[in-house]
């Protein structure tokens, strides 16, 4: 790197923190500060409407004040000065998302930033970041599993299906209320195949439920199969279906 380079470097960087953004940055997100304080802070970046605003304002959701009504408003401040950069937001959203411990906000953001199929393509490529296996901090998974019972559809069919052997017994549980709410038969197949496996009693009952809701017929094949695993609460009929 030549000489030259070196300063258009540098002073790109200097720009970079003497932007708009800049003095509000770490007041924002300083959970120590002072309410009054971190509130002017929050309210300036808010104002910018920036990407860049947008990005030290994401870092208010990462932690929670006292009293609850001082750390509400706070977030709904930083909430709306996230939605004023629009879509130059999303790229910061994305970023976010990767690594936060809770989706709540994310979700929320982009919902209101991104049409209904936009939102949905976001969900679903958000969740093939996660895997089946044992993991720490997992409430992302929960979240986005959770959210897509909203969604119906093929994409959402084939992205979920695979958490039904997730070693996490409420990541299952989610996932069988997504397959559920798709009132697909194709989903309530998967979900049969899947009882006589099931450890979780509260998995059990839902599937169980679900399908009896449904009135969905059991085929002849899984029939005794399905009659000795089922809670004891419910039971195969003469035509076929589960009932209570």
């Amino acid at each position: 790197m030549g000489i030259f380079d070196f300063l258009k470097g540098s002073k790109g960087k200097d720009e970079k923190k003497s932007g708009p953004a800049a003095k509000w940055v770490d007041r924002a997100g300083d959970k120590r500060a002072q309410a009054y304080d971190r509130m002017e802070a929050i309210a300036a970046l808010a104002d910018i409407g920036s990407s860049e605003a947008a990005e030290a304002l994401l870092r208010r959701f990462t932690f929670t004040v006292d009293p609850q009504i001082t750390d509400q408003e706070e977030k709904d401040i930083a909430f709306r000065g996230v939605l004023k950069a629009g879509t130059e937001a999303i790229e910061a959203i994305r970023a976010f998302a990767k690594k936060a411990e809770s989706l709540a906000w994310p979700m929320r953001l982009m919902k209101e930033l991104l049409s209904q199929d936009e939102y949905e393509v976001e969900l679903l490529s958000w969740l093939e970041r996660w895997d089946t296996e044992y993991a720490k901090f997992i409430d992302p998974k929960f979240q986005l599993l959770a959210t897509l019972e909203e969604h119906h559809g093929p994409a959402v069919v084939a992205a979920v299906t695979r958490f039904l052997d997730d070693v996490n017994e409420t990541a299952r549980f989610h996932t069988v209320g997504t397959m559920l709410a798709q009132r697909d038969e194709g989903c309530y197949e998967s979900l049969l195949k899947h009882l006589p496996s099931e450890e979780s009693v509260r998995i059990r009952d839902r599937i169980a439920e679900g399908l009896a809701a449904a009135g969905w017929t059991i085929p002849d094949a899984l029939r005794n199969e399905i009659e000795r695993v089922l809670p004891s609460t419910f039971r195969v009929s003469a035509s076929g279906t589960i009932v209570r």
